[in-house]
């Protein structure tokens, strides 16, 4: 439990009297793992309370999931290190190893007050270990401490399926293996994942990538998006030909 005091309390009065407000400016988002409900309710109101969105997970399955399906929107994470199906030094060594939020901060908050357990927790990569219990305000000051030293330019992610493109490097990732393209390949492939909506022809394609080379002909399309196939294996799904058309992104996985 959160050493809370009269916390708990008013953040019923502020809920009742809805005397508070957000902001404008797009919340950031934490990712809070946490398996007792009491307290994992608790420190998720609170900080809505203060702007910020939470992604509550209570146990590791879920964790790993929402870690999966909304990666892109992960501004930082809190772990309980002690969670059922996958345990906090397990989720920070996934978060460590992910293309996207390999750079977030990430605190401890448990139970556990061995000084063991907290070099062991700093050493998998975590930003802060925070022992229980811990008033909401503290928790709230550490999280604003590491979100102050983020470089505030963070790259911009393209996520289909289990792909990830980095718009500012360019680079793939599927999973978390940086994936070897060409800049034509990794071109072609930006192209479709910015408007997977839109078919484009071979001349369409070729007048995308024409700057990068000057001496290419239709059918060279077609070679290089055979090898971009290759390279992404199980994921070249993704990727369609619209037959008397040209290529394009494969419409089915725009809803999953």
């Amino acid at each position: 439990m959160y050493s809370v005091k009269f916390e708990a309390l008013i953040l019923v009065f502020l809920r009742r009297t809805q005397i508070y407000s957000r902001t404008v400016t797009e919340a950031k988002t934490i990712l809070l793992v946490e398996d007792e409900i009491e307290s994992g309710e608790m420190l998720a109101n609170f900080l809505e309370l203060k702007d910020y969105s939470v992604l509550w997970a209570q146990e590791g399955k879920k964790a790993l999931q929402l870690i999966e399906d909304r990666a892109h929107e992960i501004d930082l994470a809190i772990l309980d290190i002690m969670v059922p199906n996958h345990d906090g030094k397990e989720i920070c060594r996934h978060i460590r190893k992910h293309p996207v939020l390999a750079d977030i901060p990430v605190l401890f908050l448990t139970a556990k007050d061995e000084e063991v357990d907290e070099i062991e927790g700093l050493n998998l990569g975590a930003d802060d270990y925070i022992k229980k219990p811990a008033s909401l305000n503290l928790i709230k000051a550490r999280i604003e401490s590491q979100l102050r030293r983020m470089n505030p330019e963070k790259a911009h992610w393209l996520k289909y399926d289990h792909v990830y493109l980095d718009t500012e490097t360019k680079q793939m990732f599927i999973n978390e293996e940086l994936i070897d393209l060409t800049h034509t390949e990794y071109l072609i492939a930006e192209l479709f994942f910015k408007h997977p909506k839109i078919v484009y022809s071979r001349a369409e394609i070729l007048q995308h990538i024409t700057d990068e080379e000057k001496y290419i002909f239709d059918r060279t399309v077609d070679v290089h998006i055979k090898n971009l196939r290759i390279k992404m294996k199980d994921e070249e799904k993704l990727i369609k030909t619209y037959r008397g058309l040209g290529y394009g992104f494969n419409r089915e996985y725009l809803k999953r």
